[in-house]
């Protein structure tokens, strides 16, 4: 059974970029939370919101480094990755919890996104007075 994950969903919180010292060397990781919806199709064309899921995402790698200069909170994202289920106990209450991490082996901005922040730019340099 595989646990692969492909998603599209919007980052929760500012990303944070750190280099670990492991015993193998130094690892560069990005991690983040973020928000995967999850609609299906209405049949009339439409989808229908039927909720999502948090998860803490990581990015290790080469890829980390330049990620952390380019996502940012609320951006629109689509990831794949594997999903590892990690258990801890509450402190407070002294009940088992349990989350999801989604390691991802592919983070990308939402296309549609980019094409927005393209339009933005562009509108604003239209509307800057001339510099003499």
């Amino acid at each position: 059974m595989s646990n692969e994950f492909r998603g599209t969903g919007n980052i929760g919180t500012a990303p944070s970029f750190k280099t670990l010292n492991l015993a193998n060397g130094p690892r560069p990781v990005l991690e983040f939370r973020a928000y995967f919806d999850r609609s299906i199709p209405d049949g009339e064309g439409g989808y229908v919101d039927k909720g999502g899921f948090w998860f803490d995402v990581s990015v290790w790698g080469p890829r980390a480094e330049p990620l952390s200069k380019l996502l940012q909170k609320g951006m629109r994202i689509r990831a794949e990755g594997s999903l590892e289920l990690r258990p801890w106990t509450d402190k407070d209450s002294g009940e088992d919890r349990s989350a999801f991490t989604l390691h991802a082996d592919y983070v990308a901005i939402d296309p549609s996104r980019i094409e927005r922040i393209q339009m933005r730019e562009r509108s604003a340099r239209d509307e800057a007075p001339a510099q003499d």
